[in-house]
């Protein structure tokens, strides 16, 4: 670092001779830079070199893995789990301003002459031991309902679907953070080397908002974080397969060619980028045998198919893409997120989320149920919701058989289940209009710091340092929320 000035034959240091110096003096930053990065960080948390390898945790974890079921779209709380009759009394009446109280509007619904309250025209009935609310649109989630923790006070400050999604993926409105898997990766590694420890299943032919690669990307943090999309079909990872003519030794030879030029290279760059490109070099080299194994189907019993129901018979289905995750979990697979789109209904709702329901209902349920008989779920957190929820008023003119529901951030309802999640419990309480929260309010950002405290991280020491700041999933907010516990 202390490297004397280069001599200069004129009274002022050339241009040559300065460039020279800051490139030595550059390269010495770097060395330091990369050696702090492969022994160390401010975080608190000790990561060796090995990119994959298994870190520990803050302290004693009650899950080991997350199995994400993300409803993109906005599912209706007041069709799924809150329940508000009131709405039902007063049909046809403007939601009072009282209960509004100004808030914020889409442009899709604010310039409504009126605000039209319209209740469910589905039925409710109370189910297990916690008497909790659940909607006839889901019979076999009211079968389970012992084993799930109902949150009905979730909000979020987005009012649109790509900040909100984004919001609930990254833990920001602004594209660009690392995913929450991408922070699962980072923080506590991987439970198995032949798999990647992030995978992102999508539920095929869905059509609604978009999703973007980069809600399961790895922003700043290192590229081999990022999740790995399995789809569908022959290939379950594009690209993963050898081209024709190339054989599974000539692979190899490759790779290690590789790495020697990656070693050269990097002795002279510093840049930590290309052992991570390596190393997904390598995973992907062993995915060509474990990810066959992992996603294929075939040997499932017809109990379970039966379990799962009709679709997980059917590649790509969100039925199939359940049975998939718990194949995954089994392996050893840390952060599976599911995507499956088509919630968002502004018109036709009864319609709409009838299908929904039809579709993700059983499968989900059991996903729960087969985990538990498995001994899984103890150490599985399933997670299970959207961006934001929908409004107690109708966006257009409504009746009582179809409706629509415009966005609606200030309240809406998630459901968690196993990894250390208190069973049978309700949290938290909206108005009798199911429009603002009146009890235990939960914030996106103290639903991750939940999460995290769930697998043993502290929210607030899980950080990485990028363009001179400490980043966290959380930001500067987030607090655990102990009703949700076991």
């Amino acid at each position: 670092m202390n490297q004397p000035l280069p001599k200069s034959d004129g009274p002022n240091l050339s241009a040559m001779a300065r460039r020279q110096w800051l490139a030595q003096a550059g390269n010495g930053c770097g060395s330091l830079a990369l050696a702090h990065l492969l022994t160390g960080s401010t975080s608190g948390l000790s990561f060796g070199a090995e990119p994959t390898a298994t870190r520990q945790p803050h302290f004693a974890p009650k899950a080991k893995r997350v199995i994400y079921l993300f409803q993109s779209g906005g599912p209706s709380q007041l069709e799924t789990f809150d329940y508000k009759p009131l709405l039902n009394d007063r049909f046809g009446e403007a939601l009072p301003d009282s209960v509004r109280q100004g808030q914020r509007l889409t442009g899709m619904s604010a310039n409504q002459s009126s605000l039209i309250m319209v209740g469910s025209k589905f039925g409710f009935q109370q189910h297990g031991a916690a008497q909790a609310w659940v909607s006839d649109l889901l019979p076999h989630t009211a079968k389970i309902v012992d084993d799930l923790c109902i949150v009905r006070s979730i909000y979020t400050e987005a009012i649109n679907h790509d900040p909100a999604i984004t919001f609930l993926q990254t833990g920001s409105q602004i594209a660009g953070r690392p995913s929450i898997g991408a922070w699962l990766n980072y923080g506590l590694g991987s439970d198995n080397e032949n798999l990647p420890a992030f995978v992102v299943l999508i539920t095929r032919g869905k059509t609604d908002q978009p999703l973007y690669s980069r809600l399961w990307g790895s922003g700043f943090l290192p590229s081999q974080h990022q999740g790995v999309q399995f789809r569908s079909g022959k290939d379950a990872v594009l690209y993963l397969n050898n081209p024709p003519g190339v054989s599974r030794e000539q692979r190899r030879a490759a790779l290690e060619t590789l790495a020697q030029l990656q070693k050269e290279r990097e002795v002279e760059t510093h840049d930590p980028e290309l052992s991570q490109r390596i190393a997904q070099y390598e995973m992907a080299f062993r995915m060509q045998a474990s990810v066959p194994e992992a996603t294929d189907l075939s040997g499932e019993t017809e109990a379970t198919f039966e379990m799962y129901g009709p679709d997980s018979r059917k590649p790509g289905t969100f039925a199939a893409n359940c049975l998939l995750a718990r194949r995954l979990a089994e392996r050893g697979v840390k952060f599976i997120q599911l995507y499956h789109q088509g919630w968002d209904q502004h018109g036709g709702l009864p319609g709409g989320i009838s299908t929904q329901c039809r579709e993700t209902d059983q499968p989900s349920a059991a996903l729960v149920a087969d985990l538990k008989q498995r001994g899984l779920l103890e150490d599985t957190l399933v997670v299970w919701g959207g961006e934001f929820g929908r409004t107690s008023y109708s966006q257009g003119r409504p009746s009582p058989q179809n409706y629509g529901r415009d966005h609606h951030p200030r309240c809406f309802s998630m459901w968690f289940a196993g990894g250390g999640i208190k069973p049978a419990t309700v949290v938290g309480r909206t108005c009798d209009f199911g429009y603002n929260i009146e009890d235990r309010p939960v914030h996106v950002h103290d639903l991750h710091a939940t999460m995290l405290h769930l697998l043993g991280m502290d929210h607030e020491r899980l950080t990485y340092r990028f363009q001179g700041r400490d980043f966290r999933l959380t930001d500067v907010h987030g607090h655990v929320i102990p009703e949700m516990l076991a």
